[in-house]
């Protein structure tokens, strides 16, 4: 296939633009060097020193005979959009091009408003080009888990069937975001099923949850493809800054109980589900939905696992509770359903193609055929 990664100079991308590669796709990345800008905006950086990507590029070339092809610009610039598309026609574009930071987008309305523009602005731009240039290409997003909230019932994929005064409809998820970044990408969801009822585009919104890990089998190779490692206030998510406050002698700062709940994965991964959703496309017209992730753990159970491990390595870990800076339940029911990425896998039990959960009242059914 023709994979165009927006994004691929950051984390997520840069993992899956070498794994596709890899794998024998012919791969794009674009870029505007936006996740480098911010480091030098806030005054830290990754743990791990990011080379340039000529460098990059050139190693991945050396070691494999795989040519990266890379695009240099801002998806909030339509004619930027729609060059990348015309030229390099894609057969799936994997959209990881956003500011990922609930932290960022709450630092002030400088920083809300620029989260909001880049996000829906970029999705949307990229959308009027696929209808203009490309209607048959595949658009893998990257949502989040976070669009959810922490809701007191189960978290289906995307998609709600309900009952209401003795009707039935299926909906799409009730959103309840806990920052200005999450809103950016309900935003993008409603947007992209939208361009799918109107104009027949396909495409999978992956919601995420909480990515940690550096390595896979081709970031390994050599140090010049090293990913990042950010465990700053802003970038950096819980389980990095635990194992930098354990590593420097630091207590674990957990905020509250610790009692926050949300889904984990592994950065390997990541770049599998997103090959798996590139190789089985949706239909023309249908927006599906996957949440992605394989396991849950609450704030203070990853404080735990950090301080188990640090033992094994003569580091005396202690865990400090703070008081809670963020407007958010400490304690809260968290049961999300991730089924579909599961059932489009070839080592599936199930002889379906992989379809909307809620195209059979819920997801129980595409779970049931896998366990």
């Amino acid at each position: 296939m023709r994979v165009c990664v927006l994004g691929g100079d950051g984390y997520c991308g840069w993992a899956t633009a070498l794994y596709l590669s890899r794998k024998g796709h012919k791969v794009a990345i674009a870029d505007n060097f936006a996740r480098r800008q911010w480091d030098f905006e806030l005054g830290v950086q990754t743990l791990t020193p990011i080379r340039p990507m000529p460098e990059r590029l050139r190693a991945w070339k050396q070691l494999t005979g795989e040519s990266i092809e890379f695009f240099s610009g801002d998806i909030t610039d339509y004619e930027f959009v729609s060059t990348l598309v015309r030229s390099f026609a894609p057969d799936a574009v994997v959209h990881f091009a956003e500011q990922r930071a609930a932290p960022y987008s709450m630092i002030d309305r400088k920083h809300a408003v620029f989260t909001q523009v880049n996000n829906v602005v970029g999705t949307l731009n990229l959308l009027f080009a696929l209808r203009e240039f490309r209607p048959d290409c595949h658009l893998v997003k990257l949502g989040t888990m976070g669009e959810y909230g922490t809701p007191n019932i189960d978290i289906e994929e995307g998609y709600i069937a309900i009952e209401h005064n003795g009707r039935k409809d299926v909906v799409p998820y009730p959103k309840q975001p806990g920052s200005f970044y999450h809103l950016s990408k309900v935003h993008d969801s409603h947007n992209i099923m939208f361009a799918c009822k109107i104009w027949g585009l396909r495409a999978t919104d992956l919601n995420q949850g909480v990515v940690y890990g550096t390595v896979t089998d081709e970031v390994a190779l050599d140090e010049d493809l090293i990913n990042r490692l950010d465990y700053d206030e802003v970038f950096g998510t819980v389980l990095n800054r635990f194992c930098a406050q354990a590593a420097c002698g630091h207590p674990l700062t957990v905020y509250g109980k610790g009692g926050q709940t949300r889904g984990y994965l592994d950065i390997r991964d990541t770049v599998r589900c997103v090959e798996l959703a590139c190789l089985q496309p949706a239909r023309p017209g249908e927006c599906r939905v996957f949440n992605q992730f394989t396991e849950q753990f609450s704030v203070l159970e990853l404080a735990h696992m950090v301080k188990a491990a640090g033992r094994k390595l003569n580091l005396h870990v202690e865990i400090d509770h703070l008081p809670d800076p963020r407007v958010e339940s400490e304690e809260h029911y968290y049961n999300a359903r991730h089924c579909q990425i599961r059932a489009s896998s070839p080592k599936s039990t199930t002889t379906t193609r992989v379809i909307p959960s809620w195209w059979n009242s819920g997801s129980s059914r595409i779970c049931s055929l896998n366990r």
